[in-house]
């Protein structure tokens, strides 16, 4: 699995503190890992980005950002308003090639869900996944409404031709309703793919040097973790 695509069912669902995560876990195990955020909005120049973020919170991984626009939209229209050039599925794939020559793993994070659109010919996330044969890991959120955007995500995945590789939940809540705890086995039952981890709610906030030695206890074997799915659905189901 050189190369691993991290998309969301939607914003803000814990994409960059899993693919923080996952990186972590990574070179624990004694990988090389780059992270490639194909587009970033909403971010000034000054400011980190996502990739920056991944870094503060996993280490030493390589970085690298293709484009970045100001205004927190879906990059086509946040690079359609900005007057600059858009970014397309195959600048993705290239990159992402390129650091898979030199790391073990490279991690592209997308923006938003799996189809927001990076360019005005409608060029998406899975279209660059698709250019790399490579798998998709999904970052869902915990509670009620979770099941069907979920659900819709890995259908289209398949439809293209796609592996969705496993779930992962982005931000489990310290008190999980029971929506949460419900969801914690329907979710692989819905989807037919498999909850490969859940990162506590708040991760993001720990000191990294803690957030390094977590990681690995929020994700299953097939992402260099510790976690074990039947004994969290078996800790929540009550």
């Amino acid at each position: 699995m050189p190369v691993l695509v991290i998309t969301g069912t939607g914003t803000e669902v814990g994409k960059t503190v899993v693919t923080a995560a996952v990186a972590a876990a990574a070179l624990a195990a004694g990988r090389s890992v780059a992270v490639l955020k194909a587009a970033q909005t909403g971010v000034r120049p000054d400011e980190p980005g996502d990739a920056e973020e991944v870094a503060r919170l996993a280490g030493a991984v390589t970085t690298a950002e293709l484009a970045r626009y100001p205004d927190p939209l879906a990059p086509a229209t946040a690079a359609r308003r900005a007057g600059r050039a858009a970014v397309r599925p195959r600048e993705v794939a290239e990159t992402a090639a390129k650091l898979a020559a030199e790391h073990d793993l490279v991690l592209v994070e997308g923006a938003g869900g799996l189809l927001v659109r990076f360019d005005e010919d409608g060029g998406t996330l899975a279209d660059a996944a698709a250019l790399l044969s490579a798998p998709v890991l999904v970052v869902a959120a915990a509670g009620l409404g979770t099941l069907n955007v979920t659900e819709l995500t890995a259908r289209e995945l398949r439809s293209r031709g796609l592996d969705p590789v496993g779930l992962v939940i982005g931000s489990w809540p310290a008190e999980a309703d029971l929506a949460a705890r419900c969801n914690v086995r329907d979710l692989p039952e819905v989807t037919g793919v498999p909850l490969l981890g859940a990162v506590p709610a708040g991760a993001a906030g720990l000191p990294p040097a803690c957030f390094r030695a977590s990681a690995p206890r929020w994700l299953a074997s097939r992402l260099d973790g510790t976690w074990d799915a039947a004994t969290f659905r078996g800790r929540e189901a009550g």
